[in-house]
């Protein structure tokens, strides 16, 4: 799924409190004749709801009161001030979550520009979780980034100055620290254990209300969206995905199951409005317990590579012929990195990762989130096929991904555009000494992550000039995961643009 296909997947703290509401939903008995037909219609003020046992074709009560009753206090109200300063418009990220809920005018406004502007002060608002007793709170990288001030509120209104301690963008996690005692704290599930079609409240803070309540189900696991590519060059998603209603402002807050146990860390919705549309996704908890006690216990999250390329589970057929990407029991390896994890485990180009620590994997989703919650140095079983003949190596994980030999290349070909050199004639109308011009362009980093349009005319890469196609693609190859391309529009030659490229691959 790209941004596209749901017409947005926006990270969900809140700059703002505006919102509709709208009426009840009834509930009836089924006609279903395994279900016990003295299971009661639910009423007002009754919280349970009949859910099917397939196990013994029973019917039992799902009571959301005690759950509820005992998240609730442990949900915090996060506000954040960041303060007014001069900025430059390369400061303001392409992909700024005030676009969502303002449109694209706002970006226009703030950010893209080479010009330095006076940035406003702004207030925002999202949700968190407190994890001790003594005051440890996990939320959303996004709802603190940034921020000069930070102020929690507890359930029972109090007020606290909060301090950072740690962030990890590739997640999406921060965790906050708060001086005070004794206080209602949550406990991690096993997000493993999370099934399709589970009973799950998200508790937060949405549309800058007081403490809100929504129930739904699990419609779907190990979901990669995107968004964390926003925040990092290295992002790591494998989202739970519920339809329990989640809008701004419900960032950082708690996704419980009917025993009030934390299985997730509401994140982002997918909605052509910015408001909920019925897919709501959650960072699951075996990963927010790790991240948070590494940032904890070592000031930043400790990260293991197995060292892999692998296709996007997005992937378009095209693109996966174009890759040559196989199909097969597994997740398709396209390229293996030099010195890796995966290196030393015999793993090659073209076979297929099947099962780590004898868990399937499937997509190249499922295999990250099982990376994810390790770190470097654990050893793993990793099984994989290699020419049909299924292999077992025991490795141990490493702290990065390792050297791609292919990499430059596919970062070139990722930007989904046809270039050209600026005609002689047209640069020196333009006062330009040389550039690249956009001539066409297809599905690829540039239409994804920025607002270029055809007839840009690039004159450099991270500061450095480039004049034609070959020293563009140099240039490229060059600045590894990341790069600032900067040029101008033919109609405004005295307005510099910049847009900032990240993820030039997507490996493990």
């Amino acid at each position: 799924m790209t941004t596209k296909q749901l017409a947005a997947v926006i990270l969900v703290s809140a700059a703002t409190s505006v919102g509709s509401f709208w009426g009840a939903s009834k509930y009836k008995e089924s006609s279903n004749p395994q279900f016990n037909s003295s299971v009661p219609v639910s009423k007002p003020g009754n919280t349970r709801y009949a859910g099917y046992n397939s196990n013994d074709n029973t019917v039992s009560l799902v009571d959301f009161e005690v759950p509820a009753t005992k998240a609730a206090p442990a949900v915090v109200h996060i506000r954040t001030v960041t303060k007014a300063r001069q900025v430059s418009g390369n400061s303001v990220p392409r992909d700024n979550p005030f676009r969502e809920f303002f449109g694209d005018g706002f970006g226009d406004m703030f950010g893209g520009r080479g010009n330095a502007f006076q940035s406003p002060e702004q207030r925002a608002s999202g949700s968190g979780v407190i994890i001790s007793g003594d005051g440890y709170i996990v939320t959303n990288n996004h709802v603190i980034d940034g921020a000069d001030e930070l102020t929690v509120t507890l359930n029972n209104k109090k007020d606290f100055k909060a301090k950072v301690i740690g962030r990890d963008p590739g997640s999406d996690l921060a965790v906050l620290k708060i001086t005070a005692n004794n206080l209602p704290f949550l406990s991690f599930a096993n997000s493993d254990k999370v099934h399709l079609g589970q009973w799950v409240l998200a508790i937060g803070y949405p549309l800058d209300l007081e403490t809100t309540v929504t129930s739904g189900i699990v419609s779907a696991k190990s979901r990669s969206i995107g968004i964390n590519a926003r925040q990092s060059k290295m992002p790591l998603e494998s989202f739970i995905q519920t339809d329990a209603a989640i809008n701004p402002g419900n960032s950082g807050g708690a996704l419980v199951n009917t025993s009030g146990e934390v299985v997730g860390i509401n994140s982002a919705i997918a909605s052509p409005t910015g408001s909920y549309a019925g897919y709501g996704y959650a960072i699951p908890s075996n990963l927010v317990e790790k991240v948070v006690t590494d940032i904890i216990k070592f000031g930043s999250s400790k990260r293991a590579y197995l060292g892999v390329m692998f296709g996007s589970d997005q992937m378009r057929e095209e693109d996966r012929k174009k890759n040559n990407i196989q199909e097969g029991d597994g997740v398709f390896v396209m390229e293996v990195a030099k010195g890796s994890a995966a290196a030393d485990a015999g793993i090659q180009k073209g076979d297929f990762v099947s099962k780590i620590n004898g868990e399937a994997v499937s997509t190249g989703t499922e295999m990250v989130e099982k990376i994810s919650v390790l770190r470097p140095g654990d050893k793993i079983q990793i099984t994989y096929i290699h020419n049909g003949v299924e292999k077992n190596a025991t490795v141990a994980l490493k702290d990065n991904a390792g050297n791609y030999e292919s990499l430059k290349v596919r970062a070139v070909q990722q930007l989904g555009a046809a270039f050209e050199n600026l005609d002689k004639g047209a640069a020196e109308k333009l006062h330009l000494q040389g550039g690249v011009v956009v001539k066409s362009l297809s599905q690829g980093i540039l239409t994804d992550q920025t607002r270029v349009k055809e007839g840009f005319i690039i004159t450099q890469v991270n500061g450095k000039a480039v004049t034609t196609v070959d020293e563009l693609e140099s240039a490229i190859k060059n600045a590894g995961n990341s790069a600032v391309i900067s040029g101008v529009y033919p109609d405004q030659p005295n307005t510099s643009y910049q847009y900032a490229l990240n993820d030039l691959n997507s490996e493990e």
